[in-house]
């Protein structure tokens, strides 16, 4: 319940205090100052109640405080708080042994823990070189990777991301994502959009550009996230798959916010029926605490002692949180994720028949992109009326986060109940209504 024009005394003298002090280049929204959360449920410092939607960016995954989660915690930090990787401990052989079983792929899973999405994405990067003895990269437009110089080299969603930072990486070409929404390149009569992508990789990228033998690995979001929620056309995957076995290339996949059940299965690649060679995993792994992990099909893990290590990776009590966040989602929350995204997917579709700037809906499990447009014939992003709505709906008591250029995207707690999801999308009714009253006149 919000009892008070935002943000509050105590959240704007908090923000003063923070503008301070505080680096500029994070990006951030609207002025929301958290003092406590339990589920999906938060509490900014002036006592207002809050939806969280955007769960930090989809790494809440059991929600807020989980009462395992916690246990889990409190246990491990009564016993030690660290040990270097110089050295072993029990909970992240656990933990390797758990993503062993849950990995997208037959065989044996071998794990690297690191603390941070673009960490693991650093080390697949890494990984990929020395076992291929290759130097070049495809990406793609539209990806986020991370922020660190080989990672950011791959993040393509904003020029923001690389301005100024030049030179960045060697050896790293994108091509166009398969979005089926918004395609760029033309078909062939009858062709699945995600083949006519890898058709242009092999006869345009491979056939000009880069040599296929020079092609250690291609790095591809299941789903991209940053660049709107965009869910691939079905052929993608299947046709980059031939094309990595074809050319000895590693299919290197980014599932740090499209992992550990955000979208119903383990991983999102899973509803795409084909294995990878190396996972990017993060974000939700750990309910919150900072926990990364680069696995890779265990023959490909040839790397020697000390070619690649990390001082915190793997850390005892992030690897608690961890296995306790892996039994919730495994016995519980994956299946609700399927259940609630679903019923969420009804309910915008409905919403869409009401507001001509709905463009797209789109999503699986638990995440899930609203794409804003000018006109839906012409498909023009209006990012401002996203924007709008975003802020119309935090003033109103639901945090939400955009991406892309004109999306909102949907990625609660897992364990979010179906309550919780239908006062969230009332609130957001009611703030694209606001918005589009405000900014723009009604599509014909």
């Amino acid at each position: 319940m919000i009892t008070m024009n935002l943000p509050g005394p105590k959240a704007r003298a908090l923000v003063k205090r923070d503008q301070a002090v505080i680096s500029e280049s994070y990006p951030r929204g609207y002025p929301f100052v958290m003092d406590h959360g339990k589920g999906t449920e938060v509490w900014d410092v002036d006592g207002n109640r809050f939806l969280d939607f955007a769960a930090g960016i989809a790494v809440n995954s059991t929600g807020h405080c989980h009462p395992a989660v916690v246990k889990a915690i409190q246990e491990q930090a009564e016993k030690f708080l660290h040990i270097s990787s110089d050295f072993y401990h029990t909970k992240w052989i656990e933990l390797a042994e758990r993503i062993n079983e849950i990995a997208p792929f037959l065989d044996n899973a071998v794990s690297f823990m690191t603390n941070s999405g673009t960490e693991s994405v650093e080390a697949a990067i890494k990984l990929a070189r020395f076992h291929t003895g290759r130097t070049e990269f495809i990406g793609f437009l539209g990806a986020f990777h991370g922020r660190t110089m080989g990672a950011v080299t791959f993040t393509a969603s904003k020029p923001v991301y690389h301005r100024d930072f030049y030179p960045l990486m060697n050896g790293v070409l994108h091509a166009p994502y398969p979005d089926p929404y918004r395609p760029i390149l033309l078909s062939e009569p009858g062709e699945d959009y995600g083949r006519t992508v890898v058709r242009f990789i092999e006869e345009q990228v491979l056939g000009h550009v880069l040599p296929p033998d020079n092609v250690a690995g291609i790095l591809v979001e299941p789903i991209q996230g940053e660049g709107g929620y965009i869910v691939p056309s079905d052929g993608f995957f299947p046709a980059l798959r031939d094309l990595c076995d074809k050319y000895g290339i590693m299919l290197i996949v980014d599932e740090v916010q499209s992992g550990m059940g955000r979208t119903g299965k383990w991983w999102a690649i899973e509803h795409f029926n084909i294995e990878p060679d190396i996972v990017c995993a993060a974000k939700g792994i750990a309910s919150g605490l900072p926990l990364g992990v680069m696995f890779a099909r265990e023959h490909l893990m040839d790397w020697p002692r000390g070619s690649h290590g990390n001082t915190f990776g793997g850390n005892p009590i992030s690897c608690a949180a961890a296995l306790a966040t892996i039994e919730l989602i495994e016995n519980e929350y994956l299946q609700n994720a399927t259940m609630m995204g679903d019923h969420i997917m009804a309910k915008l579709q409905e919403m869409q028949s009401r507001y001509p700037h709905i463009g797209q809906v789109r999503g699986k499990g638990l995440m899930i992109g609203i794409e804003f447009v000018q006109d839906r014939s012409t498909k023009e992003p209006v990012e401002k009326l996203r924007d709008d709505i975003v802020d119309n709906a935090f003033k109103s008591g639901l945090l939400l986060l955009g991406c892309g250029k004109s999306t909102i995207r949907l990625s609660p707690p897992l364990n979010v109940t179906r309550q919780e999801v239908d006062e969230a999308l009332a609130i957001l009714d009611e703030a694209i209504q606001l918005a589009e009253k405000e900014i723009l006149p009604i599509a014909a």
